[in-house]
């Protein structure tokens, strides 16, 4: 090798590093060195070759291969990026479901009548998504009144709808809370159970994760509707409803607080009871009683329609000087959510205006010097509880399911609430009743429940000697239009 080509590859080490060839000529070498873009053109092209091969299909194509998808499936790929949610809310395709949807509860002389008065509304004139929210409304049979049908079958004695259960199992209603600390955070639960009777609903939350309730300032309630789609249970769809919300406060211990060798129980207002461990302020479980007048509008209003006032004012009456002082109905019910543990239905219920005092119409239901209907309680007064781990009963508690009508039969005044039993004075002798006396005793800005018990001292055995039911004067009077 020559002196001269020994410096011209000393030359060529401190120049960039390209790849050369023999053949490759000098003036072409220069200029590459001097046009960096050709890298850059070579990396499009090969990003152009591996693109999404259905980004690259006609639209029209796209949609035609969705079409064979199920509605679940078809949901689900919304999740996938932005191009498929937009897909996937096609009205075109959601328009399809829905019609065969309607045409499999319709008659066959209906169907083409239906298709063709659906047409004409035009399907792509409609906002994007707006079939698909439709089609869900019509398989969760938010469409439909069949429902409303067997909710107005009523129970001639607990005068409750005699299809609750059946209807909120048909449409898969559930029910959530959602707690928030005092920064603002939340965490949502989901229900662990739920019991049925014919007056109330019982749901539980026994998950073992919950916040510190001294960081805790409000609990809200919510109804949770899903869509009964084929896919994985979280995606699914639904709409949700609050039902109530509460301040958690520690003051809420002077209306309620029982325990037992485990758990101490705690009364926070709107049927909400919260279950601490021993010795601490650390949630156990959540307890929520939800009585069955309006129910399934209550877990679904706030989705759906806007629920009207819960109470109906009665027709004004300008003719009977009492109006609104008599007529009354109420039921009764003490139970748990095992077992009903006494139950009555008491008509004719009525106040005379000198006996309304301290801001309540009093209604005399049983009273010690007539007690005619023979009330007694059935078994002992206890309440079950349980978590994911652990379960167990309060003695000397119970529910209250309370329902009060007016001349009219319209409900009144309905509550369904945890009560506790407690020693009382006892003030008469009764021969027939030897043993202690108790009372059972609710209240809220409504009103109150007084019960008075006697207890059979060698039989174990209570018995109603004392019912009262006190109404506040201003619902009275926003009720009926009086002024009392």
């Amino acid at each position: 090798m020559s002196s001269q080509s020994v410096k011209t590859q000393r030359q060529d080490a401190g120049q960039p590093s390209i790849i050369k060839s023999k053949s490759m000529s000098r003036k072409p070498r220069k200029a590459a060195l001097q046009h960096p873009s050709v890298h850059r053109m070579t990396s499009k092209r090969r990003e152009k070759t591996c693109e999404n091969s259905l980004e690259r299909m006609p639209l029209e194509i796209i949609l035609r291969i969705l079409s064979y998808l199920d509605t679940g499936s078809l949901f689900c790929i919304s999740f996938v990026n932005k191009y498929f949610h937009e897909l996937s809310n096609s009205n075109a395709m959601w328009y399809q479901f829905y019609i065969r949807e309607c045409t499999k509860k319709k008659k066959a002389g209906q169907q083409d009548q239906m298709i063709h008065a659906l047409g004409m509304v035009g399907v792509q004139e409609r906002p994007r998504g707006y079939w698909r929210n439709t089609f869900f409304k019509e398989i969760a049979g938010l469409n439909l009144n069949k429902w409303r049908t067997k909710l107005r079958r009523i129970d001639p004695f607990s005068g409750m709808p005699r299809h609750t259960e059946e209807v909120i199992r048909s449409l898969c209603i559930t029910w959530e809370i959602t707690v928030t600390d005092g920064r603002g955070r939340q965490s949502t639960f989901e229900q662990s159970h739920a019991s049925f009777s014919s007056t109330a609903v019982f749901v539980f939350w026994g998950t073992v994760s919950w916040p510190p309730f001294n960081q805790l300032t409000s609990l809200e309630l919510r109804g949770v509707l899903r869509v009964p789609l084929n896919c994985p249970a979280p995606y699914r769809p639904g709409w949700k409803s609050v039902m109530s919300k509460v301040k958690l406060q520690r003051e809420h211990s002077e209306l309620l607080c029982v325990s037992d060798k485990i758990v101490k129980m705690l009364y926070v207002g709107q049927g909400i009871t919260l279950g601490f461990w021993k010795d601490q302020w650390e949630i156990a479980f959540v307890m929520v009683n939800l009585h069955n007048h309006r129910l399934v509008d209550r877990s679904l209003h706030a989705s759906i329609s806007p629920c009207t006032a819960d109470g109906v004012c009665a027709l004004f009456d300008d003719v009977d000087p009492e109006y609104g002082l008599h007529g009354y109905t109420a039921y009764i019910e003490l139970h748990n959510t095992v077992r009903v543990i006494m139950s009555g239905r008491f008509s004719q219920l009525f106040c005379r205006r000198d006996q309304i005092s301290n801001g309540y119409l009093p209604l005399e239901v049983i009273s010690e010097n007539n007690i005619s209907p023979n009330i007694h309680l059935v078994g002992d007064v206890s309440l079950p509880w349980r978590t994911e781990a652990l379960h167990g009963t309060v003695k000397d508690c119970c529910m209250i399911s309370l329902t009060v009508w007016d001349e009219a039969k319209q409900p009144f005044w309905w509550v369904s609430a945890p009560v506790v039993m407690t020693k009382a004075s006892q003030d008469t002798v009764s021969y027939d009743l030897d043993g202690g006396s108790f009372s059972i005793l609710y209240q809220d800005s409504e009103g109150r429940v007084e019960m008075r018990l006697k207890q059979m001292e060698y039989k174990e055995q209570y018995f109603v000697v004392n019912l009262v039911i006190y109404i506040a004067v201003a619902k009275v009077n926003k009720h009926f239009g009086r002024d009392y």
